[in-house]
C-alpha cells in the first residue's frame, strides 16, 4: 500500500467508526427527525458553548452557509489572502451570496490588528459594505499554523466593535486546540459562527457542521436547503462524526508528532528546505531546490516509490499531511525514499533542464 501523505481527507473510517455507521438509528433530517444527527448537533453545540448547530455535507458548504447567514448580496468580507474560503471554494461567496472577498496579506495565514486597521470601507455609495471577517484556524496554506487565543480574541473584538460579524473556518480547529492547549469552546467564544470539518483529521468519510446562535443557525438551515444540501437519513454519516468526537480528538497529537518527525528528518536532506519551527500541527510544507527540479517532478518521483505527496502552490513547494492512517514507521520509510531520490540530484537536475522526468 502507498504511504498516503497528500491530505488527511484521504483517511479511512476505522473499523469502530464503520460499526457506528452500520448501526446508526436514522430518520428524516429535513424535518429534524434523524435522532443521530440531532444528537451530533446537540453534542457539538454544547462542546463549543453555542446555542445550535446544523450538519452539512462538506466544509465548503458549511463555510458558505456561514457567509450567506451573515451577509447580503453586494456586501464584502475580509479574509487573509491565503484563506480557503477565498481561494478553494469555487468562488462560493460571489456565486452563492453575491459577496466579494477582500484578501489581506497576513502572517502565515493569520491576521492581526496591524493587518486590519484601515481596511474597513467607509459609508460611501461607491463601496461594498464590509460585513464579515473570516479567519482560519489552523491555517492551511499558512503552513498548518495556529492562532494564539489572545490574538483570536483581539481580532474578533476589533471586528465586533466595528460592527462586523465573525466566522471561523475551523476545518482543523481541533488540531489547533491540541497544539495550543486551549479548548474549542474558548475559540468558539470569539466567533459568531464556526465551521468544523469531520472528514480531515477526525477521519470521517464526509460531513461538516456549522455552529452558532439559534437565530444564525436557523438562517443557515435555509441556506443549506437553498444550496441543495438538505439531508434525509443523515444519521449514517452523523454517527461517524459522533464517534470521531468521542474517540479521535486527543489522538491528533500523534499526527502532530509524526509531522514533526517528518520535518526533522527531511530537513537534513540536501536540497530540501523546511522551517521546522513553523510545523505546529499535521501539515509540513517544504521546498525542493530549483537546481534539483520542480515540486511536480519530485511528487512524481515519490509516487513511483509509493509515497504520495502533492505540490502545494508555487513551482517548488510541496505539502505532507499526516493523519490517523500514517504511522511513525511509515514516516521513516517516506523520508528514506525522499532521501534516496534527492541523492540523485545531478541526474534530476540534468533531466529538469529538459522539462521531463523519466
Amino acid at each position: 500500500m502507498p504511504i498516503e501523505l497528500r491530505s488527511d481527507t484521504y483517511s479511512q473510517p476505522t473499523p469502530a467508526m464503520r460499526q457506528a455507521i452500520a448501526t446508526a438509528v436514522c430518520g428524516d433530517d429535513m424535518v429534524s427527525e434523524d435522532p443521530t444527527t440531532n444528537r451530533l448537533e446537540a453534542m457539538i453545540a454544547e462542546m463549543l458553548g453555542k446555542e445550535a448547530a446544523v450538519f452539512a455535507c462538506s466544509g465548503t458548504q458549511s463555510n458558505q452557509m456561514g457567509v450567506w447567514t451573515h451577509c447580503t448580496s453586494g456586501d464584502e468580507l475580509l479574509i487573509e489572502s491565503t484563506g480557503h474560503i477565498a481561494n478553494y471554494e469555487a468562488g462560493g461567496p460571489a456565486a452563492l451570496s453575491g459577496v466579494s472577498t477582500r484578501r489581506i496579506p497576513g502572517d502565515l495565514g493569520r491576521l492581526d490588528l496591524e493587518h486590519l486597521e484601515g481596511q474597513l470601507r467607509g459609508s460611501n455609495l461607491h463601496f461594498a459594505p464590509t460585513r464579515l471577517l473570516c479567519l482560519e484556524n489552523s491555517t492551511n496554506l499558512g503552513g498548518g499554523c495556529t492562532y494564539p487565543l489572545e490574538q483570536l480574541q483581539r481580532v474578533c473584538d476589533w471586528a465586533h466593535r466595528n460592527g462586523l460579524k465573525t466566522h471561523l473556518d475551523g476545518a482543523r480547529v481541533f488540531n489547533a486546540c491540541i497544539a495550543r492547549g486551549y479548548s474549542v469552546a474558548e475559540v468558539a467564544a470569539c466567533f459568531d459562527t464556526v465551521s468544523i470539518c469531520f472528514s480531515k483529521g477526525l477521519g470521517c468519510p464526509m460531513g461538516s457542521v456549522l455552529v452558532g446562535s439559534a437565530t444564525d443557525i436557523a438562517r443557515a438551515r435555509r441556506a443549506r436547503k437553498l444550496f441543495g444540501g438538505a439531508l434525509r437519513q443523515s444519521g449514517i454519516v452523523a454517527a461517524a462524526a459522533v464517534h470521531a468526537l468521542e474517540h479521535h480528538i486527543e489522538r491528533l497529537a500523534d499526527d502532530h508528532a509524526n509531522a514533526r518527525r517528518f520535518a526533522e528528518q527531511a530537513s537534513q536532506i540536501p536540497g530540501i528546505s523546511i522551517d521546522i519551527d513553523a510545523v505546529e500541527t499535521n501539515l509540513v510544507f517544504f521546498s525542493v531546490d530549483p537546481a534539483w527540479g520542480t515540486a511536480a517532478q519530485l511528487s512524481q518521483a515519490l509516487r513511483e516509490r509509493g509515497v504520495l505527496i502533492n505540490p502545494a502552490g508555487g513551482t517548488h513547494r510541496l505539502r505532507a499531511c499526516t493523519h490517523l492512517d500514517v504511522s511513525a514507521t511509515e514516516i521513516d520509510a517516506a523520508v528514506a525514499e525522499l532521501r534516496d531520490i534527492m541523492s540523485r540530484s545531478a541526474v534530476i537536475a540534468e533531466q529538469s533542464s529538459t522539462g521531463s522526468y523519466g
